[in-house]
């Protein structure tokens, strides 16, 4: 999928260039942040080839990360796991404490939904980047 097709199909507004997380991403993505109250929902867009870098949801109680795929081709990825491809429609339920990537595919734009499961003691652990040659050895 085409960035400029995804951006013209996306059911939620895009957003802006992500800038305040650049330092996190390989390639270029664009955060909306649809809700800041209850829960926390960003839809995410990630230009073909973007990724983040592997990271943690940390949490004493509760927390973690749910993906709700809404457009394109990605990736999401669990520390000592396969990689597992994402297509729209698809969820990915990530428990707190667990290290993972989640992106675009090499081919594709990719687009989904972020949301934030309530934490107490919650913060994010951003660490490396996803090897590039790794990365680019996905379908």
């Amino acid at each position: 999928m085409e960035l400029k097709e995804l951006f013209e199909k996306s059911i939620f507004p895009v957003g802006g260039e992500n800038t305040a997380y650049a330092q996190y991403f390989d390639g270029t993505s664009y955060l909306n942040m649809l809700s800041l109250d209850q829960v926390g929902i960003g839809n995410v867009t990630f230009e073909p080839g973007c990724r983040n870098h592997w990271h943690i949801h940390h949490a004493e109680n509760g927390g973690g990360q749910i993906l709700l795929v809404t457009a394109g081709k990605g990736w999401y990825q669990e520390w000592g796991k396969e990689a597992r491809a994402l297509k729209a429609g698809d969820i990915v339920n990530i428990p707190a404490n667990v290290k993972h990537w989640h992106g675009a595919a090499k081919d594709s734009a990719f687009q989904h939904l972020a949301i934030e499961v309530p934490a107490e003691g919650g913060s994010t652990e951003w660490c490396e980047a996803v090897d590039a040659e790794a990365y680019n050895r996905l379908g």
